[in-house]
């Protein structure tokens, strides 16, 4: 079972276990990970899911579509270059370690 590495702003991680095809929000919520709170419940239409992906990870994961780059130029926290919103994240046996550091603030 693929695995995703949170990291808090604070330092603290989690290693949570997912399933193939969730997205890294789907197991952040499930696991009641404070720092998502994916107000839109995964639709693609906030951005209170907001992760920063660790740049060895980011040449493995889909390209960034519109809807989403729309959607991070208004994120609470800095947006960077490795900023990516985690429920268009989804879990596939390639990115089992994943790492995805938390922001400050998602409101």
């Amino acid at each position: 079972m693929p695995a995703i590495t949170f990291i808090h702003s604070d330092g603290k991680s989690d290693r949570i276990e997912t399933s193939r095809g969730e997205s890294a929000m789907q197991a952040a919520t499930r696991h009641g990970l404070d720092g998502i709170l994916a107000e839109c419940g995964g639709n693609a239409m906030c951005a209170t899911c907001h992760v920063y992906v660790d740049e060895i990870w980011l040449a493995r994961l889909p390209a960034v579509t519109d809807d989403e780059d729309a959607l991070l130029d208004g994120t609470a926290a800095e947006r960077r270059p490795n900023s990516r919103l985690s429920c268009q994240i989804h879990i596939t046996p390639e990115l089992d370690g994943l790492v995805l550091k938390l922001p400050e603030r998602q409101v």
